[in-house]
């Protein structure tokens, strides 16, 4: 029987990463799904392949392009300072706000790169 647990990944939906891995090594792109089930990712213009589709009521059919998803361990998140993909890891920062009661510090958890030390995510 397959295994069907839903995973939690640190990769989020519009995030730039970069292909390690496979037919498409090196190239870079924007994440438009996310499958946890699977564990795939299915990134802007890479991994596209060509479908030919009948023609139905709904559509005119013909040569359709579309990208196939990727596993999620062939991406690593793109660092724009470093301008790579890179291993990253978490921090919390401090950031104002207002509240009814006053102002108080919210402590927010974003992602870092872990060869610049630089923010990927804006807090």
């Amino acid at each position: 029987m397959m295994n069907l647990e839903r995973r939690k990944f640190s990769l989020r939906k519009n995030d730039q990463v970069q292909v390690i891995a496979g037919r498409e090594k090196g190239k870079v792109g924007k994440i438009l799904k996310i499958d946890s089930k699977t564990g795939r990712v299915t990134v802007e213009k890479v991994n596209v392949v060509k479908r030919h589709t009948r023609p139905t009521p709904k559509n005119a059919g013909g040569i359709v392009e579309r990208e196939l998803p990727l596993h999620y361990s062939n991406v690593l998140l793109h660092c724009p300072k470093c301008n790579r993909g890179v291993r990253h890891g978490q921090k919390l920062v401090e950031k104002p706000g207002k509240s009814a009661k006053g102002d108080t510090v919210r402590k927010l958890k974003i992602r870092v790169c872990k060869r610049c030390d630089d923010a990927i995510d804006q807090a």
